[in-house]
């Protein structure tokens, strides 16, 4: 199922690359892309698949297992009933302490990926493929490289809170309203979908910060000094205003609707169907 997420987030890869490039120019990307490219323009267009691939299908199984653990650690802890639901708060805490550690452990390929769609293939000094990217950062930056855009990054974990409240209160909303208490793939569509439009705009412009404190330059061999994150952030103020934070929210969300949709009905699906796939197989048995 995992797999199945990533692979279906990084047919959005176009889309990915051109939002990347988007938060550093204002540009008509995709149309500099196909221009500037050459014989590799198709090829470009796809650029950083595999850290898009590795990233998403290691930070959805992380994230989904720790939800998951978290959720029966604060039942246990606040000696909540087997049917008693839980409240927001608690859904607050849980997807917040699963995105904490999801956003640490997959920090360095998230590094790697936003560098690969920044930059051209036919560049000096671009990395071309993941593990050749991990090696060059932790030779020119050390170990502190793998790292660069973390704290933002942490904040962003308030995405993954947001996004999990509204769709769990969403969820509880639709099952009071229809007549049989399940959600319907249709539900689940919808919830999903404006769930994510809603947290994805709200926390969209540390994905900007986040994006630019992880970019680098090819050519170079040594460190780069960098404005830290307050600077940054002030940067961006003073040059480009509010806008400046909202750059390439269009094809994030157009990138990232379509793949949660698909990603929570597919686990939507499979968590309602197993139990019952389980308990036909052991009655069988029986």
């Amino acid at each position: 199922m995992v797999d199945f997420m990533g692979l279906w987030t990084d047919r959005c890869s176009p889309v990915d690359t051109s939002r990347h490039r988007l938060l550093n120019s204002s540009r008509t990307v995709l149309r500099g892309i196909w221009h500037n490219e050459g014989p590799t323009r198709v090829a470009a267009l796809y650029r950083g698949l595999t850290p898009n691939l590795v990233g998403n299908s290691a930070g959805w199984a992380l994230y989904f297992l720790w939800y998951g653990q978290a959720q029966d650690l604060i039942r246990s802890g606040r000696h909540y009933g087997p049917t008693e639901p839980l409240r927001s708060v608690d859904y607050l805490c849980a997807s917040a302490i699963s995105g904490l550690l999801t956003a640490v452990v997959t920090n360095p390929v998230w590094v790697v990926k936003t560098r690969m769609l920044a930059t051209s293939a036919a560049q000096s000094g671009a990395y071309p493929g993941m593990v050749s990217g991990l090696r060059s950062i932790y030779h020119t930056e050390g170990v502190r490289g793998f790292f660069h855009g973390l704290t933002p990054n942490l904040f962003g974990v308030t995405h993954g809170a947001l996004y999990f409240v509204a769709y769990e209160k969403l969820k509880i909303w639709r099952k009071r309203s229809s007549r049989g208490g399940e959600l319907s793939n249709t539900d689940t569509l919808l919830t999903s979908s404006l769930s994510k439009i809603f947290a994805g705009t709200v926390t969209y412009p540390h994905q900007v910060v986040r994006a630019r404190l992880q970019t680098y330059e090819p050519a170079s061999t040594a460190r780069v000094r960098r404005p830290g994150l307050v600077a940054l952030i002030q940067q961006i103020w003073r040059h480009e205003g509010l806008v400046g934070f909202y750059k390439g929210l269009l094809p994030n969300l157009i990138r990232v609707v379509p793949s949660t949709c698909v990603t929570f009905l597919v686990y939507e699906n499979v968590r309602w169907g197993l139990p019952r796939l389980f308990d036909t197989a052991v009655n069988t048995a029986g």
